[in-house]
This record gives structure tokens, sequence and C-alpha cells, in this order.
């Protein structure tokens, strides 16, 4: 396959780094479509963790070059931080990393606009800006990396939504000011040091398209995250499905070839917002426990519950998915049984299909099936066969109320710990 998109299925965190990672291996581009500093892909080699936040999970691999692309919104800070860690590792970016001329700016109106509209609304952001940089993009006064290279254009705008953004901070949210003279300075310093990066992607991804490069498009959240499609409003600001790739990387629909997404052996959300399967007493602290589920961007715990197939057949629908990447199967090797979702009972009506209704949605029962555990550890299984009977069960019942196969199988949180069966 020439051009592949991995994606999430679900709330985010699912694994997309690691599984990234690991097709990485055999990827010349891994591009990244769409978010910002808000999404944390965890990767583990040999036993030691690596948090990206910003650049596309194939930086780790030598001969892999990674684009930022044009829907992606970068916050400079975040992004030099991260440059920073991955050479204290050993890993440059020089020479590996473009950014798109188009990709929009976080700047720091953006993060105060987010905490405090946050304390008035709540929705369980990050707080790192990226909602109200979507909004700015929308309302056509955003600042992009093109600007960087335009002194002119670039003080003219920061002042005008300084200037904006102060009189809502002040009168609005009560709320501190912000001085546009000292945010000039700063981006006038990150204009240089980012000089060096920027240029079309959109047009180099083309280039590298009609040389049959292969590429890996990176998605961050998760589909039910998605603007349109998520359990909107608790989503996030831009479109994680397959579609949100061709607009945010300037690629034509056409040249994608695969599209796999990334699912976990059960389901976790960060955040506010209806979550049918979530387990709210000792089932869903012993999910928390056992997955480690904490925030790889902000550390908050994940609620978890039981794996839902409404949900699953919904992402694969949206987005064409071919192949799944199941991950995490090693967290239910302890549990005595399991269950999986198959549909929703809402009053007197059953559901098979994700509600756009928010208010339906927290009304709705999830029916179960239950299985029998496995009771015996996953983690050193490297084939199919190699896993408990069970566990095969499992997964392939997952396969036949999706119809749609499991490619990967990740059964730890190693690189190594993965079981492949056609990538």
């Amino acid at each position: 396959m020439a051009v592949r998109i991995v994606l999430g299925t679900q709330w985010g965190d699912e694994g997309k780094g690691k599984i990234v990672d690991l097709l990485s291996a055999n990827a010349d581009i891994v591009a990244r479509y769409q978010g910002g500093a808000n999404a944390g892909h965890s990767i583990v080699i040999n036993g030691s963790k690596i948090i990206l936040h910003l650049i596309p999970s194939g930086i780790l691999h030598d001969q892999t070059l990674c684009v930022i692309g044009n829907g992606v919104v970068v916050d400079p800070q975040a992004l030099f931080e991260e440059i920073e860690s991955l050479a204290a590792n050993g890993i440059t970016t020089d020479g590996r990393l473009l950014i798109s001329d188009r990709a929009h700016l976080i700047m720091p109106y953006h993060q105060a606009m987010d905490a405090a509209k946050e304390q008035t609304y709540k929705i369980g952001t990050t707080g790192r800006g990226i909602g109200p940089a979507y909004v700015d993009k929308a309302n056509r006064t955003g600042v992009r990396m093109v600007d960087l290279l335009n002194d002119d254009v670039l003080v003219k705008k920061i002042r005008d939504n300084v200037d904006e953004k102060n009189l809502i901070l002040k009168n609005i949210y009560n709320q501190p000011t912000l001085n546009a003279d000292h945010i000039i300075d700063k981006y006038r310093e990150y204009a240089r040091k980012l000089q060096p990066y920027i240029i079309d992607t959109s047009f180099y991804l083309h280039k590298a398209i009609q040389s049959n490069k292969q590429i890996l498009i990176e998605g961050a959240q998760g589909t039910l995250l998605d603007m349109d499609f998520g359990t909107y409003p608790f989503v996030t600001s831009s479109n994680p499905i397959s579609g949100g790739a061709c607009v945010g990387l300037g690629i034509s629909p056409m040249v994608i070839d695969e599209v796999i997404g990334i699912i976990k052996a059960y389901t976790t959300r960060v955040g506010s917002g209806p979550f049918p399967t979530e387990e709210n007493y000792e089932m869903g602290e012993l999910l928390r426990k056992l997955g480690n589920e904490f925030g790889a961007t902000t550390g908050r715990p994940r609620r978890c519950g039981w794996f839902d197939l409404v949900v699953a057949r919904h992402a694969i629908r949206l987005s064409g998915i071919q192949k799944l990447a199941i991950t995490k199967l090693d967290v239910l090797d302890s549990l005595e049984e399991i269950s999986i979702c198959t549909a929703y009972k809402c009053g007197n009506k059953r559901i098979e299909d994700f509600p756009a209704d928010v208010t339906i949605l927290e009304q709705c029962e999830p029916e179960y099936t239950t299985m029998p555990g496995w009771k015996t550890s996953t983690r050193e299984a490297r084939t199919f066969e190699d896993l408990p009977k069970n566990a095969q069960k499992y997964l392939q019942t997952i396969e036949k109320m999706t119809g749609t196969r499991a490619s990967i199988i990740s059964v730890g949180e190693d690189r190594n710990q993965t079981i492949v069966r056609d990538a």
C-alpha cells in the first residue's frame, strides 16, 4: 500500500502512537492531519517511554520524514519542547520534519480564552488553546505559519487579535488581559526558529505520492470526538475521521489505499459527555488500574467501560475502515468474564446505530453479551495461535460483529509486544 490512514475509533487514547510507530518501520513519510498538542501518543521501546504531542510518531525511525499538515494547530512552545525532548533521547528532527505553511498557530490568547471559557462552560478540554485556535481559523482571523515569514502581517494580526480578545477576557470573563508587544517579540523569535521547517506540504505530499513513496497518515483523538460525528458538543474542534485527512493534508481521496482503525479491547474516554458502556464502580476502577488509564497529555484519569460495538460499527462506516488494530488485549487477562455491548436500549427502542442527540445517548442502556475470560497472560503471545482460546474467541466475536478483520493485536505497551497478522 502506498498511502494508509491510521485513526482512532473510540474517544481517543486507543494506542495510535504504538501502532503508527510499528507501521512507520516501512514508511517513507508519516503525516499528521488534525488536532494539536492536546493529543498524546505514547510509545514504549525496550521499556523506555516517549510521549509525542505534535510530531508524528514516525519520528522514531531514522528513515522516516514527518509532516505536520495544514489541519493541525501548532503551539510553537510545545513543539520546541518536544524537539528538545527527542534530542535528549538521541532523536533528531533536523531535515526530518516539515510543517505546512497553511497550518494555524496557537497563540497565548487562545490558551487564555480556553481556560476562561472552561470555567463557565465545562467541556473537559485540555486547556491548550486548541478550540479557540480553530475558532479563529473559521472566523478568518487566525495566524498561519506563512504569516511568520511576513513581519508586517504578523504584527498586525497579533495586535488586532489581542485587542479583541482582551475586551472579551476583561469584560465577559473578568480575567487578566494580555500584552501584544510581549507576544510579538516571542513570535518573532519563533519565526526565526520555525522558518527552516515551513513549506507547502500539500505539494510536497503530491510529489511524494507521484513517486510512489510509502506514506502513513496519522490521526489524533478519535471518531467519537469528531466535530460532526462525535458526541457533540463534547468533542474536539477538528475531524479525526478519514475524510479529515484529505482536508488536513491537501490530498485527494482518490490516493488513499487503506484505512486502519485503532480500537481498544475495552473502551475509555476523558472529559465530559455521554459514555453508554461506562463502568462507574469496581469494574471501572479495576480497568483503570489494570490499563494504567491516565491521560498522556493531561494525566487525568480516564473513564473506563466495556467494548462497544455500536461505537465500533459507527467508526468503521464513517471512515471506510478495512482493518482493525486491537490494543490493550492484555489488560483483560485477569478477568473472569468480559462483556461486549451489542446494541443500546432507549426506552422501548433498540438502537444499533449511534444517535446524534446526546440527550438520547445519555438515556441509553447497553445490551451486553458476556463471554468467559481467559485468566492467563497474553503478553508473550506473538501469533494469533499463541493466544488463549477464549481470547481468540473474544477477538473473533469482534471481527464477526463488525465485519472487519483484526490485523494487528497489541498485548503490551512495548513495540515488540504485538501480533501482526497482515499489516
